[in-house]
């Protein structure tokens, strides 16, 4: 198991390039998992890894073996799996990414329940609104909102999202309530927007009497984390774009209000993404059934 672990150590490190990152993600110290590369190389007899005071780069040999490393890797998950298969007993741990909204609002509710059903299922979920690398960030899964770039993953669709325009009332009073798409795009209005490096909507997709169009919308702020943007349009300081299950409270309560009805957003997908292999584990299969269940059952009606 010693030399087992050691080998999972090395592939997070490959993956991650940073001995720190592997660590946390591992949930050990960056010193066990020096140790364990230390003792990987010494096994070897090669070294694994060129270690400068802030970089670190795999050698040849290092590369080599990761190839193998993995597979390794993926024939003890196999093997697992299939004694879960025999044994309806599924094991292990579980790493599950998905947007901060939808995380906070629908799937990390539900861990607890996921868990108290099949209690020898851990789960390690990671949120963030940024664009995540299934394969060199070890996931089994990840929920995400639109459409999929990498065409060598698995998609399995949950349903497709509503989506509104809306600013608080106070926002409404001091600025009027845009009449048209156009008024987005100019100092008339604010819009506050979701950006980060890669994000892909970086116009606003609208229904308009003459089709779907994108808005290159405009405004004085902008943020990587959607729940900033909520709060934000919550304290007046301008219009978003948001699914309507992560404002649906608000809307209610009239905290926040529609704009522009008649030329609403686009839906966007709400999916999950998973290697094709992945699915073959019992406990992954165990724990999208689940979660497609719970997040179904709790959205909102498609009006707000």
């Amino acid at each position: 198991m010693a030399y087992l672990n050691n080998i999972r150590t090395f592939v997070r490190v490959y993956e991650l390039g940073n001995m720190s990152a592997a660590a946390r993600d591992m949930r050990i110290s960056a010193a066990v998992a020096s140790s364990r590369i230390s003792q990987l190389e010494d096994h070897l007899k090669v070294r694994l890894f060129q270690r400068t005071t802030r970089l670190l780069h795999p050698t040849e040999q290092g590369q080599l073996f990761y190839r193998g490393a993995v597979k390794i890797l993926e024939a003890v998950e196999d093997a697992e799996a299939d004694i879960s298969n025999v044994t309806q007993t599924p094991r292990g741990t579980l790493y599950v990414a998905a947007p901060l909204g939808l995380g906070q609002r629908l799937i990390a509710p539900a861990v607890p329940q996921f868990k108290a059903a099949y209690p020898l299922i851990n789960i390690r979920l990671r949120l963030s609104d940024r664009k995540l690398d299934l394969a060199a960030e070890g996931l089994d899964a990840a929920f995400f909102l639109g459409v999929p770039e990498d065409s060598n993953l698995k998609i399995r669709k949950i349903t497709d999202c509503p989506r509104v325009l809306c600013a608080a009332p106070a926002y409404i009073k001091a600025r009027g309530a845009p009449q048209s798409s156009e008024e987005l795009k100019t100092e008339a209005h604010d819009c506050l927007n979701l950006r980060y490096p890669g994000a892909p909507e970086f116009q606003w997709p609208l229904h308009s009497p003459n089709g779907l169009r994108k808005v290159a919308v405009t405004g004085p702020f902008e943020c990587d984390h959607g729940d900033v943007l909520i709060q934000w349009a919550l304290d007046g300081h301008g219009i978003i774009m948001k699914p309507v299950f992560e404002i649906a409270d608000h809307l209610a309560a009239g905290r926040l209000v529609p704009v522009l009805p008649q030329e609403p957003p686009a839906t966007i997908q709400l999916a999950c993404l998973y290697m094709h292999r992945r699915h073959q584990d019992p406990k992954v299969r165990l724990f999208l059934d689940f979660m497609i269940d719970h997040i179904l059952a709790s959205m909102p009606p498609e009006t707000p």
